[in-house]
């Protein structure tokens, strides 16, 4: 919807695209596709909160970071996923104008701050294995606290920032968004304006939030690594080896896509318009259906608490059958006397 103006026509909605040359017949196991990566990412995210904040066991710090991470994943796809899963369900594609940019500001908010978040659990993994007598000194429960709250007002101000720099612009036009949310790269470019200032401020912003926890993390897993294969002990070279490893997977998946998209909206590559949503959309989705799998649920102590849950579920589950039929029958012999 448009509302017409002397010289211009101002966007009062947008239209969300999500796939743009998507053609009908894939509506359905696309939208099934996101809907099944919603329903895990919140079983899976729920989950690691819930064990997390109920285990007295798992206060600590890297649990605690790891909370942080999963709180911001859930509601990253709580905000995002629904809307254009019911655009392909409902044709329910259109978000007004200031419903769009509030997605936007929590898109870039929340992006940020997993990538702040996964720096800090780099920084807590190196002193662990590096610094392992110290560890608890260095970092204690208070201090993971602490600097979580201080992250998630910070990426707010870095999803501020992003948000202005979109908002300051005039839409007087197309309301096309193509892509599966609101975000700054795909807003922007539907201005009638000339928007280069706009799109060099966003991506030093972004370039410099996401370079930089990259650096710290990259430098993180080298020393570890170092620390690791320097020490005598074969077996637990070959346990710290695997398990950088599968933590760099998940890290590489979440900012290399990123940083290649921040890359090509500054020069003049044209990728192909689903190509560029795909891609965007294994960043966003995929490494939040990852985290809790590769850095909570792959941890020892996580998985013998849910075994623990699961075998004190299960024994009740299979004797209740039994007390009930046992009980029909004293019922049906007392009946009979």
């Amino acid at each position: 919807m448009t509302i017409s103006m002397p010289n211009q026509t101002a966007v009062t909605e947008f239209i969300l695209l999500g796939f743009p040359g998507l053609q009908p017949n894939f509506f359905l196991p696309v939208s099934l596709t996101l809907f099944l990566a919603y329903i895990v990412s919140l079983i899976a995210n729920s989950t690691v909160i819930i064990l997390i904040i109920l285990r007295e066991q798992l206060h600590q710090p890297m649990y605690i970071i790891i909370a942080n991470l999963a709180l911001s994943d859930l509601l990253f796809d709580t905000i995002t996923l629904p809307k254009i899963i019911a655009k392909y369900w409902f044709g329910a594609g259109s978000i007004s104008f200031f419903g769009c940019f509030f997605q936007l500001f929590c898109v870039h908010s929340l992006g940020s701050l997993d990538s702040l978040i996964i720096m800090l659990m780099a920084i807590d993994r190196y002193v662990a294995i590096c610094q392992p007598l110290r560890y608890h000194s260095i970092i204690s429960n208070k201090l993971a606290t602490l600097i979580c709250y201080f992250l998630w007002p910070f990426a707010a101000l870095i999803g501020l920032a992003m948000t202005l720099i979109a908002l300051k612009v005039p839409y007087c036009g197309p309301n096309r968004v193509k892509n599966c949310f609101c975000a700054s790269q795909f807003l922007i470019v539907l201005t009638c304006v000339d928007v280069t200032l706009e799109k060099k401020e966003r991506f030093i912003i972004g370039m410099c939030v996401h370079i930089f926890s990259l650096a710290v993390i990259i430098l993180s897993y080298i020393l570890i690594i170092r620390v690791v294969h320097l020490s005598a002990n074969n077996g637990n070279w070959q346990k710290a080896f695997y398990t950088c490893t599968t933590h760099l997977l998940v890290i590489g998946l979440y900012f290399i896509p990123r940083l290649f998209v921040y890359s090509t909206s500054q020069i003049p590559l044209i990728l192909n318009a689903d190509i560029n949503v795909l891609i965007v959309c294994l960043y966003t989705f995929i490494p939040h259906l990852a985290s809790p799998i590769i850095f909570c649920l792959g941890t020892k102590e996580i998985r013998n608490i849910l075994g623990q849950t699961f075998n004190s579920i299960l024994p009740r589950a299979e004797h209740r059958p039994r007390t009930s039929m046992k009980r029909h029958c004293t019922s049906i012999t007392l009946k009979r006397h």
